[in-house]
């Protein structure tokens, strides 16, 4: 009987991190459709590792873009899927956390909450660092 509760807040554990992590996922999939990502870090440190020239790094710039927007294009009929899997993930997570809370006594869910709710503001956070990071290349970029 023990082991087969184990298995169950393993199993509702797990469902509660996967319901997590694919609302977060589907989130930043959606904002990045929404704001672009221009000025990416990631391609400003690969352009410094390659050492590319000015107009190297122009071309750099136009494939890159070329292919950013055809992605877009790829994504564009899943993107209401994604909002669908995003609100589903979410209610599955919220309903995990509250069919954990009520097992737990009421200092362990008070601590389960304190848990979600850094969660969330360590993705908030990402979300916005990223948001700052690219306005700020954006805005260094400009003459």
């Amino acid at each position: 009987m023990q082991r087969s509760k184990s298995y169950a807040l393993m199993f509702l554990l797990g469902a509660f991190i996967a319901g997590g992590a694919l609302g977060f996922t589907a989130d930043r999939v959606m904002s990045r459709e929404k704001h672009g990502r221009s000025g990416r870090p990631s391609l400003d440190r690969m352009a410094r590792e390659l050492s590319l020239n000015p107009t190297q790094r122009a071309r750099f710039d136009s494939i890159t873009s070329r292919s950013r927007a055809r992605m877009r294009e790829l994504w564009r009929p899943l993107r209401p899927q994604m909002d669908s899997v995003g609100k589903i993930a979410k209610a599955l997570s919220d309903s995990t956390h509250e069919e954990l809370k009520r097992m737990l006594t009421p200092s362990q869910a008070a601590k389960l909450d304190e848990m979600r709710e850094r969660g969330r503001r360590r993705a908030e956070l990402r979300s916005r660092n990223g948001d700052r990071d690219k306005r700020d290349k954006q805005s260094t970029s400009k003459p």
